[in-house]
């Protein structure tokens, strides 16, 4: 493992606030005004709660319901003119010292890597010195231990648009240290709660005020734990009355004050990466990404625009494209009419284990992670996945953009769910029509890496550029061809040229790209997460096939 993985980990999310950055105007901090009086965002849970899966599920008795006024609230108490504002965006001041925070943390890891690198090279080109595998890695594990905890604890601080890129890195175990994505697995479960009194404010005002509706009339039971929180919002299990049908459902409500700060945080992302578009070292265009993933990030906070999205989702997995119906390769909850609004969506509760929490809760039933039983399960997760996003980009070009390891869940009859429907993405019909293609081609493609058969690498070579890829100049001939089956078929061990598997190795067919269509961004990021996924259930995995 070398300093340039490391610096590539760290330059992916850090930030440095450029001058001509099209920033958010701001003109005070977030605050939120409670009881009539301006106050900082209320303390998180105590650190001794233990965390819960995000989005409706459930891990053994932590699912225990409260009844209101009878459960232990998170925070203060809350009175009858609770007011809660959503702020403007973080004054200039803020995000310099948000900068600042992340960067004086980052370097002197960085520096740390540099410094034993260096001192690899000194000692056995300069000195002669022949050091032992076990010495270079045990050096090696004590700084992937110290930046992993350094790294994690910079995250939890700063939170906002970090804790989605740290999400990305805990889900690729197949291109980080172990020690950075056991670190951060967490982020995919539950991230610095808000207190039940701030939770209940935000339902009110934003929900039931406006419906004429008091918080008793609407739910019978509200659990004041919540069952996850995310860096956009949190959600609550909870029972309808009977007027609203005596259900169970999730609560999923809108983080005050979270808008600007993830928004500022892209616009610095933003910045550092297009000044780094021209570093041969960086082999993604992460302008690109970052100005998609702006985009979508925006659309992320209208939960009316979300549960939209899942009902739309939802019908493309039950329905064929003739609109007979079929059976659906996983589950997706629903949202629950009339109660939706821009901040608070309920929606039915899916019961089970987040896939980031599946190892723990393999090994609390006595099932071996590693044997027969759990790789015939992740083959059957992968199907249910592969199957799920090929109706939805390959038939009507809605997906789901988001699915890291604590969106998927493990349900408790063994069936797979899908929540968080916050990023999604609509691609055009000739983008849809090239991928089929594509599919069709890497599935019908024989033999491995350059021993592809000519006829289907210039097949498949073609249609990657009939995509919008486009390679440099120099790039080798089978450079198309090797990118297409570097992101959709991790089922084969060698690719096209001679390129590596690995997107961060200086042979990668990743460096050979010049651009890539933003509208197949999220495409991309949707595959890359489920071969995450695959990585991390130790499955090579196809998703042609």
């Amino acid at each position: 493992m070398g300093v340039r993985r490391v610096a590539l980990l760290f330059a992916a999310l850090g930030g440095v606030l450029a001058p001509r950055t099209a920033a958010l105007t701001a003109s005070r901090a977030p605050v939120l005004r409670l009881f009539g009086t301006r106050s900082a965002i209320p303390s998180p849970l105590m650190a001794t709660q233990e965390p819960l899966p995000m989005e409706g599920g459930f891990v053994g008795s932590l699912a225990t319901s409260k009844v209101p006024g009878k459960a232990e609230d998170l925070g203060d108490g809350r009175g009858e003119d609770v007011v809660v504002d959503f702020p403007e965006p973080l004054t200039m001041s803020e995000r310099l010292v948000r900068t600042g925070t992340f960067w004086t943390r980052a370097v002197p890891v960085l520096w740390n890597y540099f410094r034993l690198y260096t001192s690899f090279n000194v000692r056995e080109n300069v000195l002669g010195q022949q050091l032992s595998q076990e010495e270079v890695e045990e050096k090696w594990e004590f700084e992937h231990r110290r930046g992993a905890r350094i790294f994690k604890e910079t995250i939890n601080e700063l939170k906002g648009f970090y804790t989605k890129c740290g999400q990305i890195i805990a889900s690729r175990q197949d291109l980080f240290p172990k020690q950075y994505t056991d670190a951060l697995a967490g982020l995919t479960d539950f991230l610095d709660p808000m207190p039940a009194s701030l939770s209940k404010a935000v339902i009110e005002q934003e929900l039931l005020q406006p419906m004429g509706l008091k918080f008793e009339e609407v739910f019978a039971e509200f659990d004041d734990y919540p069952l996850g929180a995310a860096s956009v919002a949190q959600v609550h299990r909870a029972t309808l009355t009977e007027k609203f049908g005596s259900k169970e459902v999730a609560v999923k409500i809108q983080r005050p004050a979270i808008e600007p700060k993830l928004m500022s945080d892209v616009a610095n992302l933003k910045a550092l990466s297009k000044q780094l578009r021209n570093f041969d070292e960086i082999p993604v265009d992460y302008y690109v990404v970052f100005s998609e993933l702006e985009q979508q990030l925006q659309e992320e906070f209208d939960f009316v625009a979300e549960a939209e999205a899942m009902r739309r989702i939802g019908k493309t997995l039950v329905t064929t494209p003739s609109g007979k119906p079929r059976k659906a390769p996983l589950v997706t909850p629903q949202p629950i009419e009339p109660l939706i609004s821009q901040r608070v969506l309920v929606m039915d509760l899916l019961k089970g284990v987040p896939l980031s929490r599946a190892h723990e809760e393999m090994v609390r039933r006595k099932i071996d992670p590693d044997g027969p039983e759990a790789k015939v399960f992740a083959r059957r997760l992968l199907r249910s996945l592969t199957d799920a996003f090929g109706f939805c980009i390959l038939e009507t070009g809605f997906f789901h953009a988001d699915p890291h390891p604590g969106n998927v869940f493990v349900m408790e009859n063994g069936d797979i769910g899908l929540i968080d429907f916050g990023q999604v993405k609509q691609i055009s019909v000739e983008r849809r029509e090239t991928l089929a293609k594509v599919m069709i081609a890497l599935a019908e493609a024989e033999g491995e890496g350059d021993s592809l058969h000519p006829d289907d690498m210039d097949r498949i070579g073609k249609l990657a550029l009939e995509l919008g890829v486009g390679l440099k100049a120099d790039a080798k001939k089978e450079g198309p061809a090797a990118v297409a089956v570097w992101l959709f078929d991790g089922e084969r061990e060698t690719l096209p040229g001679g390129y590596d598997v690995g997107e961060l190795s200086p042979n990668s067919p990743v460096k050979e790209l010049e651009s890539f269509p933003q509208e197949l961004v999220l495409v991309g990021r949707a595959t890359v997460l489920i071969k995450g996924i695959a990585s991390r259930l130790g499955v090579r995995w196809s998703l042609a096939k």
